[in-house]
């Protein structure tokens, strides 16, 4: 009894050692694989190397092609789901079988002590073999079948930097290890044995003989017949690597980190579509010119294209600039437009003074340093003039337009200062935002208002929409936008047959840094920006000119374009609608007690009331001009009586006061 109560004892407590020794020193089951980021329909945009430039795409056996795996166990591992790892019959038989010829002629190596040397590559030995073993039982007590056959699948050798059947059928056959041919499975499995002897790029003649020996193992074991062998065995070889994908470049470049496969919302043929139309744009543009830009969907906020830069080998072309803070120039106008109309403070056919303005030490200028008088409130959005823009921003407040941003999930950078000033110069671009943060705000103004994070993954849940404005002054805004004069060799919407209208806003930043334009159409909101990386200068060089065209042209792509001129239709400017000032006689420029510098250029005057307006100065009519505007200009410094009188015979009068000496 003593003799068997110490046997127990020792045997469980081997027992006890063993099980201690497998939790202290587990296998390295932990792999990283190459991330793989795929469009909306599964198709692959990029793939992402591993450790040391090797391509390692995860391998799952329930995905992969029913055959291989058969013809796998056919030709590796008859009993791999009747073993725990070794294969016990098959090491005796090697061991005979060695042990008569006097060397090594089998190993008896399951695919689960193979995937050990796999994981931990070691000399082919016998103290390395028993390691193996071993292993091979652990990994058994921790993986399913299929999981190993995906993991030994995941990181068997192909040759150079290539390792896994995944990576090898889409280097070597450009797709997926889903449905191969047979002799397509007859080279992947016969490259592991001998992957830099049979490499079908470089070793044709030891890839065609080891192809040839596992189409005869198939044969033999059923699997094949022989003229679907022979014919295999005809097959021509692939004579070189395929490239892996590496489209949509920085927006791929967002899941890397992830590791595995990401299915995104791009749409392969709208980013390559996108990226043309943009590589055209920046080759147009100079040899050290970037562009980017965006398309939105509006119903479900997808990102169905984003292209970052367009060349690499440019300065830079490696940052994604969709996502770098840059001054937006006049693409915020509409959103100031948009919240004033919902406030009740403006309407479109509402009139407003293009007049020389100071709000302080602040005085904006228009684009073209000329003012246009009194006009309607849309025509002053639709041709982006600058002081009735900042006139409404000032009668909106800065901290409603930013405030209303923010809670879109814009975070527009705020210069840091106490000045007013500072604040009213947003509408101009005097605060710093994203192309992709503009590429929000626009698929709001699409969606009736309502703004949501965009979405890149088809997995992404969707937040509630927050309410950047009202649905009604969302819609009059666009309204407003699609009147705005057309492209020259465009066709105007208007007169173009069964053609969607785009609403689009171009900018220029100060200093003819960043050239925009943004629109949305029936579905989509898209934006495009061109311009240096370093935001250097480029003279010249606007929104509606180097931008806007790139955008009509994405539109276009999408089927919600007017398109270009066609032959004998000519492209003329629609007619936009003025309504008559309002009854009561004001002057709105020069205000009563105002103070005006000399300068050589003149004063454009403004004023309401019925019928036809007269002006005077110091009893003097003036004469308007052919656009109906009457200018003066200072003979010099002193008081001048500025009076002005309409049809009914009323008459109103402001003292000015020119200063300074005349230039």
């Amino acid at each position: 009894m003593r003799g068997l109560f110490g046997l127990w004892l020792t045997l469980s407590g081997a027992f006890i050692s063993l099980h201690l020794l497998d939790a202290a020193f587990p296998p390295p089951l932990e792999v990283r694989t190459s991330a793989v980021v795929l469009d909306a329909g599964g198709v692959p945009l990029r793939v992402f190397p591993v450790e040391d430039g090797r391509w390692r795409l995860k391998a799952r056996a329930e995905e992969l092609d029913p055959r291989l795996i058969e013809a796998l166990l056919a030709v590796e591992d008859k009993r791999f789901f009747e073993h725990r790892g070794v294969d016990l019959c098959a090491v005796g038989r090697a061991a005979l079988t060695n042990l008569r010829a006097g060397t090594t002629l089998s190993g008896a190596s399951t695919i689960t002590m193979q995937t050990a040397r796999l994981l931990e590559p070691r000399p082919r030995n016998l103290p390395s073999k028993l390691i193996e073993m071993l292993r091979a039982r652990q990994i058994e007590r921790r993986l399913s079948k299929e999981e190993i056959l995906g993991l030994y699948l995941t990181l068997t050798p192909y040759g150079g930097n290539l390792e896994g059947v995944e990576t090898a059928s889409l280097a070597y056959f450009g797709k997926a290890a889903r449905q191969l041919s047979d002799s397509e499975i007859a080279l992947l499995l016969a490259l592991p044995q001998s992957p830099e002897a049979r490499r079908p790029d470089r070793q044709t003649a030891g890839a065609k003989a080891g192809r040839a020996a596992v189409l005869a193992k198939l044969e033999r074991a059923g699997m094949l017949s022989a003229d679907r062998a022979d014919e295999a065995d005809h097959d021509p070889l692939p004579t070189r690597r395929r490239n892996f994908p590496a489209g949509a470049w920085h927006a791929a470049a967002r899941f890397a980190e992830d590791g595995g496969r990401v299915t995104t919302t791009i749409e392969a043929d709208k980013q390559q579509a996108l990226r043309r139309i943009l590589v055209s744009l920046a080759e147009a543009e100079g040899p050290d010119v970037q562009a980017a830009g965006m398309i939105v969907r509006l119903d479900t906020r997808e990102v169905v294209a984003s292209v970052g830069s367009t060349h690499r080998r440019r300065p830079g072309g490696w940052l994604d600039l969709t996502s770098r803070r840059r001054s937006p120039g006049s693409t915020l106008k509409p959103f100031v437009y948009g919240l004033a109309m919902q406030e009740g403070l403006v309407s479109e056919e509402m009139r407003i003074a293009d007049l020389p303005t100071r709000f302080g030490t602040y005085e904006p200028q228009n684009f073209s340093r000329d003012f246009a008088g009194e006009l309607t409130v849309g025509d002053a959005l639709r041709h982006s003039l600058n002081v009735p823009a900042v006139l409404i921003l000032d009668a909106l407040g800065a901290d409603r337009l930013l405030g209303s941003m923010r809670s879109a999930g814009v975070r527009p950078l705020v210069p840091v200062t106490g000045e007013r000033e500072a604040g009213l110069a947003v509408t101009l671009g005097g605060v710093g935002v994203t192309l992709e943060e503009l590429a929000l705000l626009y698929t709001a103004l699409g969606a009736e208002g309502l703004a949501a994070p965009l979405r890149y993954r088809l997995d992404e849940k969707t937040n509630d929409p927050a309410r950047l404005m009202g649905q009604d002054a969302a819609a009059r805004t666009l309204r407003m936008l699609r009147a705005s004069p057309s492209v020259e060799g465009r066709i105007p919407p208007a007169l173009a047959t069964d053609a969607p209208q785009v609403a689009f806003k171009t900018g220029t930043s100060y200093g003819y840094r960043d050239a925009w334009a943004a629109g949305v159409g029936e579905r989509y909101a898209a934006v495009v920006w061109a311009g240096r990386a370093d935001g250097s200068a480029r003279p010249g060089r606007t929104g509606r000119a180097a931008a806007l065209p790139a955008l009509l042209d994405v539109f276009d792509q999408l089927g919600e374009g007017s398109g270009k001129t066609h032959p004998g239709r000519a492209a003329v400017p629609s007619s936009d609608r003025v309504l008559t000032g309002a009854a009561e006689l004001e002057i709105t420029f020069p205000p009563d007690g105002a103070s005006l510098p000399t300068r050589a250029r003149s004063y454009v005057l403004a004023g309401r009331g019925r019928g036809e307006l007269r002006w005077y100065v110091d009893g003097e009519m003036l004469s308007a001009d052919e656009n109906r505007q009457v200018h003066w200009r200072p003979p010099g410094p002193g008081f001048y009586s500025v009076a002005l009188a309409d049809d009914e015979g009323r008459r109103t009068e402001a003292t000015v006061r020119v200063i300074g000496s005349k230039s």
